[in-house]
């Protein structure tokens, strides 16, 4: 009896855990349909309101505070992703398939995400074991440096196997398995990780703006978007995927939700016909005149005002509510960008504005714009173009600065239920647009500025989190309102 408690105690936790009732082996296709659905983050989300597009005015279901707390590792994903690329390789595929290479993308795609929540994160010493629980963190910039190495692998070896003309890929229910337009959304989206650097311009281990180059000179070793046909999207359907505002919860969250002032009243200040698609005018306008054709009848509230107050005025009229017809009327919706054409076209532009490459940054700022309005339903956007364009809020400025933030609000207004976090993140690099703060967002009237690290790693890794919190803020305090390295 002891030496079988003494043998059985010798076994790997990797091997304790396993499920006999369930299979241990899975198409790499499965595993793969898995970790993409995981990339996703859908509209009018928690996320959305930190972002200031809406705001909820009914405090049993949300508000718009930023007292974070703690937010979660995205190791569940990359284990997933680890096993799918082990899958590819037990059914025989040749060691660079669709599945290993779109791997590293995934890999740089949660490892940039959970750093741009969190700060430093364990990269090098996580996943090597199940029994390892104390990995070592490594520095925001440690896991950048291995994003963007990454993402040039992901690049090299999809051209491989398109040269190859191996078309092993299944279970893609956002790109339907076209490896070309995976290529494009690897180098668009590293450009995305690169533009989200420029703080860090003058680091010459970095070297940023080299590496936007590369990619913006050579289109043939490193396609890009080219049209929203190629955006990585989640589309939705009648049934199981249903748009998250639709007609079955329009008594819910339809009065209790209302637009937030930082969109959409930039929106109607330039006069921009994507007013009119995504909300409706506020009562209280209509009833002092107004019409719906009118962009003063388009009123967001401020997401710093009290929920009591947004409550009241919302009742009054005071606000416009998110339109009806679009969002209540079916289960369609629109696609929800994940990586799009329209970003592409700003970070293009910002780009030529910070003199990281040449080109016509007009050009691009007026296309990402353009792409917008055809995503949101802007009907003869030629039409209405050249008076939109003709106002000279809108026309690029050719002082530098000015037409930055011009670039960055555009951008901003693209995002719009759209891309997780981006806006946010864009808002924290630039301060492009500002965010409104007050009574309603708390923190101190502070917007946040990452979240705290899960809680777990205070019991379990709490050698290395107390060294990553000292090493990045100078001391063993895990505040949301410390700046990470990416954003000194």
């Amino acid at each position: 009896m002891v030496l079988a408690v003494a043998l059985s105690s010798c076994q790997k936790f990797e091997e304790l855990e396993k499920d006999t009732n369930r299979p241990g082996n899975v198409h790499p296709s499965l595993v793969f349909t898995n970790v993409l659905y995981n990339t996703y983050y859908s509209p009018w989300n928690d996320e959305m309101r930190w972002n200031q597009f809406y705001c909820s005015n009914y405090a049993y279901y949300d508000d718009q505070e930023y007292d974070w707390t703690t937010m979660s590792f995205n190791y569940t994903q990359l284990k997933n992703v680890n096993q799918m690329i082990s899958e590819a390789k037990r059914i025989g595929l040749a060691d660079i398939n669709a599945y290993s290479a779109l791997g590293k993308f995934f890999k740089a795609y949660f490892f940039v995400d959970m750093s741009m929540k969190l700060g430093d994160v364990p990269m090098t010493d996580a996943l090597k074991s199940l029994e390892n629980t104390t990995p070592k963190y490594d520095t925001q910039k440690a896991v950048f440096k291995q994003a963007l190495t990454w993402l040039e692998e992901s690049n090299t070896e999809l051209q491989t196997i398109i040269n190859s003309g191996d078309r092993t890929l299944t279970g893609d229910f956002m790109l339907n398995n076209d490896l070309n337009k995976w290529q494009k959304v690897v180098n668009t989206y590293k450009l995305r990780v690169l533009i989200s650097l420029s703080k860090k311009e003058a680091d010459a281990d970095l070297n940023i703006k080299a590496l936007f180059a590369a990619i913006v000179n050579n289109p043939t070793k490193y396609p890009v978007m080219s049209s929203l046909d190629d955006n990585l999207k989640f589309t939705y359907n009648s049934s199981t995927d249903k748009y998250p505002l639709n007609q079955d919860n329009y008594g819910q969250t339809a009065t209790r939700n209302n637009m937030a002032a930082t969109y959409l009243n930039t929106l109607a200040s330039l006069k921009d016909p994507r007013t009119f698609i995504v909300a409706d005018p506020a009562l209280a306008k209509i009833k002092a005149g107004l019409t719906a054709a009118d962009y003063e009848a388009y009123v967001g509230a401020s997401s710093g005002e009290s929920l009591d107050d947004m409550s009241t005025k919302m009742l009054n009229g005071e606000y416009s509510p998110i339109s009806k017809s679009k969002y209540y009327s079916s289960y369609l919706g629109e696609p929800c960008i994940q990586v799009g054409y329209s970003e592409l076209c700003f970070n293009m532009a910002e780009a030529i504005n910070r003199g990281w490459v040449a080109g016509n940054a007009e050009d691009y700022y007026t296309k990402g714009i353009k792409a917008s309005w055809t995503f949101h339903g802007v009907t003869d956007v030629e039409t209405k173009w050249s008076t939109y364009y003709a106002q000279s809020i809108v026309k690029l400025s050719t002082t530098s600065a000015t037409a930055l933030t011009q670039i960055l609000t555009q951008k901003y207004l693209a995002f719009f239920q759209n891309s997780g976090w981006e806006a946010y993140n864009n808002y924290r690099r630039t301060g492009v647009p500002t965010f409104l703060t007050g009574a309603g967002t708390a923190n101190s009237g502070r917007i946040a500025k990452r979240w705290q690290y899960p809680s777990s790693e205070r019991t379990t890794n709490a050698d290395n989190y107390k060294a990553a919190l000292k090493n990045q803020f100078g001391a063993e305090t895990d505040d949301i309102n410390s700046e990470m390295w990416i954003i000194k």
